[in-house]
């Protein structure tokens, strides 16, 4: 069965996440010299950078504990399964559930890529506006701080059903971009540098917000961890962040 374009551009953007962003931004593990197929990563749950209750007045300590030790511990289970028959597969040479393992793969290999930027896009000390480079950048490419986070904001907000919001920068334009994100693999591009990302689905807010994405988005401005996406942002030189 072959992939048609959409299936295929879809498990090459989550594969260059993997191989390409994941090694800019040390979550997956993954040395270049590794091949994904023939010698895969055995990936596992990040150590969470806080306690549990680190954000209790914005994030309950019961949301942070699932979040992470079920639904984050999932896509890493799921990512090494897809992996792991896609191993198998290519062992036997027959390929008649290529198309599944690969979709497979593409949504928990960006899910995990996701989250684990998510843990690390908040801090206990965070909040308030970036410093430095980034914000000079934010303020030359919005017009100013207010405007990125009211676009922002209602990127994440009008998220259709599950997903994500991300700030990015894109090389080939010189410019941060916000994307919104489907699920954790559609509706996004690939020729970009993931500086953070606030997570949409309702697992992540609903014990505490309800319905109320919108209260959980505004709240959340006040743990955005603003010194790693900084680093993220200033881990790739140019002539704006030198």
């Amino acid at each position: 069965m072959e992939l048609n374009r959409r299936e295929f551009l879809e498990t090459a953007g989550v594969l260059t996440a993997v191989t390409t962003i994941g090694s800019a931004l040390p979550i997956f593990g993954a040395t270049g010299k590794e091949n994904l197929f023939t010698n895969p990563t055995e990936h596992k749950l990040p150590e969470l950078p806080y306690a549990f209750d680190a954000f209790d007045k914005f994030i309950d300590a019961k949301t942070i504990e699932l979040h992470y030790t079920k639904h984050h511990q999932a896509y890493v289970n799921g990512l090494n399964k897809a992996q792991a028959e896609i191993e198998i597969a290519l062992g036997k040479q027959d390929f008649s559930l290529i198309d599944y393992w690969l979709k497979k793969l593409a949504f928990h290999g960006a899910g995990h890529f996701l989250h684990s930027l998510y843990w690390n896009s908040m801090s206990p000390n965070g909040g308030g506006e970036p410093k430095g480079k980034l914000l000079d950048k934010i303020n030359m490419d919005f017009g100013s701080f207010d405007k990125f986070k009211k676009m922002f904001s209602a990127s994440a907000v009008a998220v259709e059903g599950s997903g994500w919001a991300l700030l990015a920068y894109q090389p080939s334009t010189k410019k941060l971009l916000i994307l919104q994100i489907e699920n954790h693999q559609k509706l996004t591009t690939w020729d970009v540098i993931p500086l953070m990302v606030i997570d949409v689905w309702e697992h992540a807010y609903y014990l505490k917000y309800q319905n109320k994405r919108g209260d959980y988005v505004n709240n959340w401005f006040n743990i955005v961890n603003w010194d790693t996406a900084e680093k993220n942002y200033l881990s790739h030189p140019t002539k704006d962040n030198k």
